[in-house]
Parts: C-alpha cells; sequence; structure tokens
C-alpha cells in the first residue's frame, strides 16, 4: 500500500466573502494599503495572473484536472489569503469566517474523496477565535489558516492562549500563511512584497511562537507553516545562537531548533533543491509536507518533480509526498 499524494498548499477563492466586504467601510482603506505594500506594477500583473486561473480557485472540475496533471490525489484546500479581512469589526468578521467555513466546505464537498479543506478565524478578534475554530470543524474542515499577525497582535500574544489550547486539543491543523508584509513601501517594487515579505513574515511569525513558549504551553499543536517556514529553517543557527548566548532570547524552554523537528511542520515550496534539502535537514523528513501553492503563479506547478529534484532517499521522498499528511489528515493508505 502506499500513501496518496498530498498536496497541503492550495487555494479556493471565494466569492461570497467579497461580496461581504464590498463597499464596507475599512475595506477601502484596506486595499489602498495593499496597493502601497506592493506597488502598481505588482496589482497589475496579479490582477490578471488571478482572472486567468479563476476556474482552477473556484471550480472543482478544473482542479480535478489539473490536480491529475501534475499527479496529485488530494489537496488541502484553504482560502486565499486575501480573504482574511482583518480590518473587519467584530459582526462583519463573524459573518466572514462563516462564510468563508461553509463555503470552502461546500467546495470540497464536490470532491470528498479528493479534496479537504480549511476555515478561516479572525486574528483581529481573539474572543471569537475558539468559536470560528470549531465552526470550521463542525463544518468537516480540517482546521484553520491564519496570518502572521494581526494589526498589533502578535501569535505571542496572550489573547491568543485560548484558541491554542483548543486546536491542540481538538488536533486541528492550523497553516501559517501570511498575507501583507509590515515592511511596506520598502518592498513596493519588482514584487518583493512577495518574494522577499512572504519568508520573512513566516519567520517573525514563527520565532514568536518559538520564542514566547506557546509551543512549550501547547506540545500537540499542528502548525504547517507555509513557504517551507520562509528564513527561520535555514538560518536557525543564529536563533540557536542567541538562545543560547543572551538570558533576553530564553523565553523557551529549549533552542529554537528543537521546535522544527518537534513541534513544527513545513511545507515544501522553497523553489530550490538545495534549499529543500537543508529545510530536511533541520526539521527532518516527517516534518516536511508537500506544497504547491496552487494555482498561483508564486507556486510550483509539479509539485512532485520539484521535490524529485531535491535527489532525496527513497523513504524521505514518499514521507514528504504524502505518508506524513496523510496521517495528519486520517486519509486511507489505499483508497
Amino acid at each position: 500500500m502506499t500513501a496518496p499524494t498530498v498536496d497541503v498548499h492550495a487555494h479556493v477563492l471565494l466569492p461570497e466573502v467579497d461580496r461581504l466586504v464590498a463597499g464596507v467601510e475599512g475595506h477601502a482603506a484596506a486595499r489602498e494599503l495593499d496597493a502601497r505594500r506592493n506597488g502598481p506594477e505588482a496589482l497589475s500583473v496579479s490582477g490578471a495572473m488571478v482572472r486567468d486561473r479563476l476556474r482552477l480557485l473556484t471550480d472543482v472540475v478544473h482542479r480535478l484536472a489539473a490536480m491529475d496533471a501534475a499527479g496529485v490525489d488530494v489537496q488541502l484546500v484553504s482560502p486565499s489569503p486575501s480573504h482574511y479581512h482583518y480590518w473587519a469589526g467584530p459582526e462583519l468578521a463573524r459573518a466572514v469566517w462563516e462564510t468563508a467555513n461553509t463555503s470552502t466546505a461546500e467546495h470540497c464537498a464536490r470532491a470528498p474523496g479528493r479534496l479537504r479543506g480549511l476555515g478561516l478565524v479572525p486574528l483581529q478578534h481573539p474572543d471569537q477565535a475558539v468559536q470560528a475554530l470549531d465552526h470550521a470543524l463542525g463544518a468537516g474542515l480540517a482546521g484553520v489558516e491564519i496570518s502572521s499577525h494581526a494589526p498589533g497582535r502578535e501569535l505571542s500574544d496572550p489573547a491568543y492562549e485560548p484558541f491554542w489550547e483548543r486546536a491542540a486539543e481538538t488536533g486541528a491543523i492550523v497553516f501559517l500563511h501570511p498575507f501583507g508584509c509590515t515592511l511596506d513601501e520598502r518592498l513596493d517594487r519588482w514584487y518583493l512584497s512577495n518574494s522577499v515579505g512572504q519568508p520573512t513574515e513566516n519567520a517573525v511569525a514563527l520565532s514568536h511562537l518559538v520564542f514566547s513558549g506557546v509551543l512549550d504551553r501547547h506540545p500537540r499543536l499542528r502548525v504547517v507553516a507555509a513557504h517551507g517556514g520562509g528564513y527561520l529553517p535555514t538560518h536557525i543557527g543564529r536563533a540557536d545562537h542567541a538562545w543560547h548566548a543572551r538570558p533576553d532570547a530564553q523565553g523557551c524552554a529549549r533552542p529554537p531548533s528543537h521546535y522544527l523537528r518537534h513541534n513544527l511542520y513545513f511545507d515544501s515550496l522553497v523553489h530550490d533543491a538545495g534549499v529543500l534539502r537543508e529545510l530536511v535537514r533541520v526539521a527532518g523528513p516527517d516534518r516536511v509536507l508537500l506544497g504547491s501553492d496552487f494555482p498561483f503563479d508564486m507556486g510550483a506547478d509539479d509539485p512532485v518533480a520539484a521535490l524529485r529534484a531535491s535527489a532525496l532517499s527513497d523513504s524521505d521522498f514518499h514521507a514528504i509526498r504524502g505518508g506524513t499528511a496523510a496521517a495528519l489528515l486520517n486519509l486511507e493508505e489505499n483508497r
């Protein structure tokens, strides 16, 4: 028996959520901030790219055909990060996560053997986070997707403790996928907002989880970091050195590298065979999962080929291709 090939990083676009926020006070300001962070050229290119891939983002038949062409058996589908809307007030935020959870579940239900889903929680309203997670799980989703921070709150904020506790208790997957970078206009050219901003945000968010002791307090958390965890895994030696050298860096019980191998998971989307081998070296093959960022242009059209190019051992290749993810998602090994 062989495990299915599982892509844990794939997205769905939800027009229902877009209709909820259209014209609402605060939406225009959020769009203006996004425009400043990305720059006009990036917005133009991204708009055309999304339009070209709209059917892949919304239509299950086209999604399954693309999966078949790439040799992917199962996708873990999460809402486009553009649906976070962390600017929204309490009532609108509730409508956003309820709609996103329900709509993602309905999308995945059209191909139940091939698609599993993730919902959303409103990081800007920690008091709703547990309820949003329970709603997602109740809809049949495998967990939730979150960004690297909310306005004025890092993931180390004590207000999130009930959320982490509930996620650990339920075994929910928490998919950490940044949207936007607080370096703002410094990255507004050459698509630096994504190529530099996303891995930066990943590293900062993961460092908050590690150094604050969140993973010590909730060791059963199942956090999956997009984009290979950004810069943190390849620079984990510097984090370890700080932990050993400075008392103010010892917020966690063990050196930071410990948590990469025991508490966190990472997708394989690093765009470089050598970097992927390094990620496997520091985190272990049982902590790396296949990821493509389907169907966006910053993803991998053939994630299995990208994994194969890293020249890992057969056992490591198959664990990353789907063995570990199948266990996380409780998939049948012989479908």
